[in-house]
């Protein structure tokens, strides 16, 4: 379901996608709005869920988290309970930035941010051997990311 915004709204959301600490008063008048409108659409937009968090973003090189790998999952089974118990069981591993239930040759794919090939192999015995059903576990690395960004094409 589409929530209705209009192009104030946009502009917001693509100011805030760029710069998550703009005061209000400098959002406001990016958009030539007062401070109150410019915060009742803000908090509409928190409220609609489209505006979900506030978030910093960091650098996962200079925090020694350079190793970027794509695991893609196949299974057999496909219960709602396996599910459930395959969500909540990735949950629980901090190294998984991104999980997706894929259309295609394989049924779950995710995004892993480690240190290095060491600290891969650590999360990958560890999740193989914790989530029971798995019938083809397949893993990729990134050799250099040439684009990354979180902003939304608004």
């Amino acid at each position: 379901m589409k929530a209705p915004i209009d192009q104030v709204d946009r502009t917001l959301l693509r100011l805030l996608q760029q710069d998550g600490t703009l005061s209000l008063a400098e959002l406001a008048d990016k958009v030539n709005l007062t401070t109150t409108p410019c915060w009742k659409r803000l908090k509409r937009l928190e409220e609609n869920g489209i505006l979900r968090q506030r978030v910093a973003l960091l650098d996962p090189i200079l925090l020694g988290l350079s190793f970027t790998a794509f695991v893609q999952i196949k299974t057999s089974n496909h219960s709602k309970e396996w599910y459930n118990t395959l969500v909540e069981a990735v949950d629980d591993f901090p190294e998984v930035m991104e999980f997706y239930r894929m259309a295609g040759e394989y049924d779950y794919m995710m995004k892993v941010q480690v240190a290095d090939m060491a600290a891969f192999d650590q999360f990958y015995k560890k999740m193989v051997n914790s989530i029971e059903g798995l019938t083809n576990v397949t893993s990729t690395f990134a050799m250099e990311p040439l684009k990354y960004t979180t902003a939304l094409p608004l």
